[in-house]
């Protein structure tokens, strides 16, 4: 019998709407359209969705932010795919319907997620030996109305801190404390937006649910730059004529690479030339293993970086605080989009961690963790050396989380599902590439697992990889 030939359905029939504006991640609104769907009735089992290409260029959205949404969709069994072929709806709208909304129809017992910090750390103690303190001595004036930028207190506690530990130029007068790195970097992209800024150049592969959404939705053009080995390409850079540029340089997101020194200077000229704006993502630069850690650009150009940091990897993502360290001329701009957004962070968690810092704290929390962390890391790395040695792993440096690129022989979206199929939650690379194209890798995030989650996670990874490679021949 011959084999039928099946079309994909088009772009129209699937009635996904976005709202760039909603706050809620676009990947998770096409989530909840095609969810929604099949629960109906309207997407029914086997149905074949158009390709991530294709729906990615009808949305108007990166075909990452595409990839994602299948991805998530076929670990929770809505969805089925394997390489070449086309991403069916796997069951009926009777079986949908019973199942709940925000949980996963397969079980998740080791979760590889990256960008976590391990809560169970959190030092209650000493943050609660802060909080006591700062109820104890606040003002009257501080339970007030604050201003845009933040409490002066944690200004000079953190200008003190990064200087020192991250080498930075910061002065107190040029924070402004916000609700995290997403909220801050909503708000230098929409300060830079009503100055007429038209282009703003990314990292690609990189983490874009923060910044690339509120930028298309502002009228920017998000153009995606290759990151290397080194960092950056310099040379991809140079043909953007963007305003602006968001770089991870100390440990870049995903892949870990840092920033070659050269590669900086490189950047900084450009920025200078173009007269563009460089916004400095540290992300968790402050947990270093192997080398002694590489400190800030924003320390070797303060006019042309805003720093941005935030205590989510070092801390808890709960707390909701991060800081700006904006070039003067930028600093009340900045302040006032703050002041409009929410009139300002919570004064007491402002004043709490001032407190944690200067008491020397967050340093000793730090040097706590690290050690942690680096045990986690190096269990990881040797548990993918003995099961699965034909993966590549690379960033493995610093930070919380590392990168392992596959073989030519696998794909990450079956790898992606076969893992999913035994409780595995795995991460591929492609949801972060701006352009959709690029080597085919895993993320691992370690920060939560201990040592013989971790071990347990490969060897049931490794089965998967063996179950693919077999369905493959």
């Amino acid at each position: 019998m011959l084999a039928r030939k099946i079309d994909s359905l088009p772009v129209r029939d699937v009635l996904i709407q976005l709202v760039p504006d909603s706050g809620v991640a676009l990947h998770r609104q096409i989530e909840a359209s095609i969810r929604e769907g099949i629960r109906t009735g309207r997407l029914p089992r086997d149905t074949a969705l158009p390709s991530t290409r294709t729906l990615a260029r009808e949305l108007d959205v990166s075909r990452g932010v595409v990839v994602e949404a299948y991805q998530q969709l076929v670990a929770e069994g809505y969805l089925t795919s394997r390489p070449g072929g086309y991403t069916r709806v796997a069951i009926d709208a009777g079986t949908a319907s019973c199942a709940e909304p925000t949980r996963p129809v397969r079980r998740v017992t080791i979760d590889f997620s990256p960008c976590r910090a391990d809560g169970s750390q959190f030092p209650r103690r000493a943050w609660l030996r802060s909080v006591r303190r700062v109820l104890n001595e606040a003002t009257p004036e501080d339970f007030g109305y604050v201003s845009g930028r933040g409490a002066p207190v944690l200004h000079r506690a953190l200008a003190g801190y990064l200087n020192r530990a991250r080498g930075t130029s910061a002065r107190p007068e040029n924070m402004v404390i916000c609700n995290g790195y997403a909220q801050g970097v909503g708000l230098i992209i929409g300060v830079l937006a009503k100055a007429g800024a038209r282009r703003l150049a990314v990292e690609d592969p990189s983490a874009d649910d923060d910044a690339v959404p509120v930028a298309r939705a502002a009228g920017l053009e998000v153009i995606g730059v290759p990151v290397g080995e080194g960092g950056i390409s310099i040379e991809r850079l140079e043909e953007t004529e963007a305003d602006a540029l968001i770089l991870t340089p100390s440990h870049q997101w995903p892949t870990g690479a840092v920033m070659a020194a050269a590669a900086r200077a490189a950047a900084l000229r450009w920025a200078e030339r173009r007269g563009a704006l460089i916004v400095e993502d540290d992300y968790d630069a402050e947990y270093r293993y192997d080398r002694a850690p590489v400190g800030a650009i924003q320390g070797l150009a303060p006019d042309r970086v805003v720093y941005a940091g935030t205590a989510s990897k070092t801390l808890a993502p709960g707390l909701r605080l991060g800081w700006l360290v904006a070039p003067a001329r930028l600093v009340g701009a900045l302040a006032e989009a703050k002041s409009l957004a929410d009139r300002g962070s919570p004064m007491l968690d402002q004043l709490a961690f001032a407190d944690f810092v200067e008491r020397g704290e967050f340093d000793q929390h730090l040097r706590r963790m690290r050690p942690l962390y680096r045990r986690r890391r190096d269990t990881l790395i040797a548990a993918l050396r003995e099961k699965l040695r034909d993966l590549e792993p690379t960033g493995i440096a610093a930070g919380l989380h590392l990168v392992a690129y596959l073989p030519n022989d696998l794909h990450e979206a079956a790898v992606v599902e076969a893992a999913a199929r035994r409780g595995i939650a795995a991460y591929g690379l492609a949801p972060y590439r701006i352009s959709g194209e690029g080597r085919d890798g895993l993320i691992f995030g370690y920060a939560t697992l201990g040592e013989p989650a971790i071990v347990a996670g490969i060897d049931i990874l490794a089965a998967a990889i063996d179950e693919v490679r077999s369905q493959s021949q």
